[in-house]
C-alpha cells in the first residue's frame, strides 16, 4: 500500500467532449510535474467515471488515503454541498478508505498568471496593459460568497497587473453578462477591451462567454484556462496543503 495519498481530481462533467479532454490534459500535466503521484479523475455528472466508482476502485487497489480536489475556481454549491455529500456517502461504504477534501483552486496568483498567459496567446502584448480593460468572465453562481470572490479577484488583478480596468462578468445566474461588461468599458472610454474567460474547460457556459465577447466586438478573446502550466502547479499546491493539514497530523498522532 502506497503511503503517498492519491490525488483525486473532481470535475463537474459536461456533455461537451472538449470538457473531459481538457481535464485529461490538465491531469496529464500534473502527472508530469509530480512523477510517482497517482492522479485520478472523477466526475459529478455527465462523464465517466463518476466519483463513487473511482473511490471504490481505489479502495479495491489498497489505497488508504485520498485527497479529493474540486476542480473549481470558487467555493460555491458544488464545493459546499455536492462534493462533501458524495464523499460522505463513499466514506460510509468504504471504511478502510480515508478521503480528505482539498480547498478549491481560487483565489490564487497562479490563476491570474494563467489568465495573463492566455491573453498573451490571444495576441495581447504586455505593453498594452495600461490601455486595456479586461472583462473577467466567470461561469456565474447564485452563491454570494463566490460572486464576492470574483469581484475581489478583479480588483486585485487590476491593482497588481496595472490594467486600465478589470470588470467581472458572468455567463449565468449573476449580472452583468460579458457583452454588457464590454460595452460598459467602451462607454467609459477604454480604448482596448479584452475578455478573459475565468473557466477551466470548454463547454456551454464558456461558449456563452465567447458569444458575448463577439457580440460586443471585444478586441481580444482569450481561450479558457485549460491545461495551463500555472493551473497544474496550483492543483499540486492545493494537494500539498491538504496533505500538510490532514494527512501529516494524523500520521503524527498515530506515532505518538
Amino acid at each position: 500500500m502506497s503511503t503517498r495519498p492519491t490525488l483525486l481530481v473532481i470535475a463537474h462533467g459536461s456533455r461537451d467532449p472538449r470538457h473531459a479532454a481538457t481535464v485529461a490534459a490538465l491531469c496529464a500535466r500534473v502527472r508530469r510535474l509530480r512523477p510517482g503521484l497517482r492522479v485520478e479523475v472523477g466526475y459529478l455528472d455527465f462523464n465517466a467515471p463518476r466519483v463513487p466508482r473511482v473511490l471504490e476502485r481505489l479502495a479495491g487497489d489498497g489505497v488508504g488515503t485520498v485527497v479529493a480536489l474540486p476542480l473549481l475556481l470558487t467555493r460555491a454549491f458544488h464545493a459546499k454541498s455536492d462534493i462533501p455529500a458524495v464523499l460522505r456517502e463513499a466514506a460510509a461504504r468504504l471504511p478502510l478508505l480515508t478521503v480528505h477534501q482539498a480547498e478549491v483552486l481560487g483565489p490564487s496568483l497562479l490563476l491570474t498568471g494563467a489568465l495573463e498567459r492566455r491573453l498573451e496567446e490571444a495576441g495581447l502584448r504586455p505593453g498594452d496593459r495600461r490601455s486595456t480593460g479586461v472583462v473577467l468572465a466567470a461561469a456565474g453562481s447564485s452563491d454570494p460568497e463566490a460572486i464576492a470572490v470574483i469581484a475581489e479577484t478583479a480588483r486585485e488583478w487590476r491593482r497588481t497587473a496595472e490594467w486600465c480596468a478589470v470588470r467581472p462578468a458572468f455567463a449565468s445566474a449573476s449580472l452583468p453578462r460579458t457583452a454588457d461588461a464590454v460595452r460598459a468599458l467602451r462607454a467609459e472610454g477604454v480604448r482596448r477591451v479584452a475578455v478573459a474567460p475565468y473557466v477551466i474547460a470548454p463547454g456551454f457556459l464558456p461558449d456563452r462567454i465567447a458569444a458575448g465577447a463577439r457580440e460586443a466586438r471585444a478586441d481580444v478573446l482569450a481561450p479558457v484556462l485549460g491545461d495551463a502550466p500555472e493551473l497544474a502547479r496550483l492543483l499540486l499546491r492545493r494537494y500539498d496543503q491538504a496533505v500538510r493539514a490532514h494527512v501529516r497530523p494524523e500520521a503524527a498522532a498515530l506515532s505518538a
